[in-house]
């Protein structure tokens, strides 16, 4: 049955068809344990269609191919560089361009998938995978990444307080200001922010975290400097932030556009899992630029990532139309919408949204 908002007004209801008020009556009489029953036997059902796919899918399916993808992105990072040495200024632009692109790339869908261990089927090399993506390319630190993606956000999707994507609300700035200006603060803030963090981890893991970052950020300034020739400290540093830059506004705008704004839940009545996930988290439209940069996971396919985080871009795109069906055929929220939808959304609702804590959503007939 449809999530009622506690705060918001009903209809008067129209009096139900006999068949349907049976089945409501039915559903009332029926106890907790039996729908939590049900709903692990959905999830199962699930589980075990998808389970299927996995397992007739090739190394090149599950792992390969992005991987590979992300070693084009290296490929291109080079010629970036090489780019920025022009004095034509198309091929410069061109240059950032990619430069910002492949930045994101390796930066936003390399360490999600690191974070997931989605890269490789082994855990030791899936640590190596995140400290390196995590730490070097994203300067953050992979222990506090894994735990507040991992642990909070897909653990406690939508619960507030916990996992209800609230990393990035800034509420004493306006809706302009937070949805284009302060963006931009991202690159910048991001390694102190990281920096900060380090005195919850042993000093090893402090020390590692920032010689790691250290290495991310010299390594991008040295390239600069003697790959595309650039001539002073603050040009190549200029250089730096716009190119990670580039892309951070539909990067903060995706991360709330698929939680913020549907159903959010308190801590003592979580829904069991396949109703969290299915609820609280949306899919939007494939788009090349974003599926290249952030990944289907993360863009397309962001149901299917919440109810199996540990699977690659690929296997989420391959199983989508597996999970769309099974949960449409079950009755179950399929939730989709547009970039330019939920952008609307948020400038005509940012105080209820952003600013506000959203209402919790009173689950009726599935608790």
């Amino acid at each position: 049955r449809a999530p009622r908002e506690g705060r918001a007004r009903s209809k008067p209801a129209e009096p139900a068809p006999p068949a349907e008020e049976a089945a409501a009556e039915a559903e009332a009489e029926r106890s907790p344990p039996e729908r939590r029953r049900e709903a692990g036997s959905l999830m199962g059902e699930l589980s075990q269609a998808v389970q299927e796919v996995v397992r007739s899918s090739s190394w090149w399916e599950r792992h390969g191919l992005d991987g590979t993808l992300l070693g084009l992105n290296w490929s291109f990072l080079f010629l970036g560089f090489l780019l920025l040495r022009s004095d034509n200024p198309f091929a410069f632009l061109c240059g950032v361009v990619i430069l910002g692109v492949v930045h994101h790339a390796i930066a936003v869908k390399g360490s999600h998938l690191a974070t997931h261990n989605a890269l490789v089927e082994s855990k030791s090399w899936g640590k190596l995978w995140a400290v390196f993506f995590i730490e070097v390319c994203s300067s953050f630190t992979a222990e506090q990444a894994t735990y507040n993606h991992v642990k909070l956000h897909h653990a406690y999707t939508n619960i507030i307080g916990l996992g209800d994507s609230s990393t990035w609300k800034l509420p004493f700035l306006n809706r302009y200001v937070y949805m284009f200006i302060a963006p931009l603060a991202v690159p910048i803030i991001t390694p102190f922010v990281a920096i900060g963090m380090l005195k919850e981890v042993e000093w090893k893991t402090a020390t590692r975290t920032l010689c790691c970052i250290l290495v991310g950020l010299y390594s991008h300034y040295w390239l600069l400097i003697n790959i595309s020739g650039f001539q002073s400290v603050w040009s190549a540093f200029s250089c730096m932030l716009v190119t990670r830059s580039l892309l951070v506004h539909p990067y903060i705008h995706v991360n709330i556009f698929q939680h913020i704004g549907l159903p959010m839940f308190s801590t003592d009545k979580k829904p069991k899992r396949i109703h969290m996930m299915t609820l609280g988290v949306l899919n939007l439209p494939r788009n090349p630029l974003l599926d290249w940069s952030f990944g289907h996971s993360i863009i397309s396919c962001h149901i299917e990532h919440h109810l199996f985080p540990t699977l690659s871009d690929n296997m989420c795109l391959k199983i989508k139309p597996v999970v769309s069906q099974y949960l449409k055929e079950k009755k179950l929220p399929y939730n989709e919408d547009s970039y330019w939808s939920r952008l609307k959304l948020f400038l005509g609702k940012y105080e209820e949204l952003m600013v506000h804590a959203p209402p919790i959503t009173e689950l009726v007939g599935i608790q």
